[in-house]
C-alpha cells in the first residue's frame, strides 16, 4: 500500500504529485523544455504562468503542446 498523505492529485492525469510541485513527474517531462523553465521561475508573473497552466489542462489540451507566457 503507498502512503499518500504527502502526496496530492496531478491535474493532468490520475497520478499523484507532491505538494509543492505543478504536476507528477511524468507529465512535467511531458511539457515542453520552455515551458518547464517557464513554470519553474519563480517572479511576479509565477501565478499567471500557472493559471495558463490550469486553463490549458481544462481546456485538455495535450501536455506536449502546451506553452505559457514568458
Amino acid at each position: 500500500m503507498t502512503d499518500t498523505t504527502d502526496t496530492a492529485k496531478c491535474p493532468a492525469c490520475p497520478g499523484r504529485r507532491h505538494p509543492r510541485q505543478y504536476l507528477c513527474n511524468t507529465c512535467w517531462r511531458s511539457l515542453p523544455s520552455t515551458t518547464r523553465g517557464r513554470l519553474a521561475r519563480r517572479d511576479a508573473r509565477a501565478f499567471q504562468r500557472l493559471r495558463e497552466l490550469h486553463r490549458a489542462l481544462a481546456a485538455r489540451t495535450p501536455l506536449a503542446i502546451i506553452r505559457v507566457s514568458r
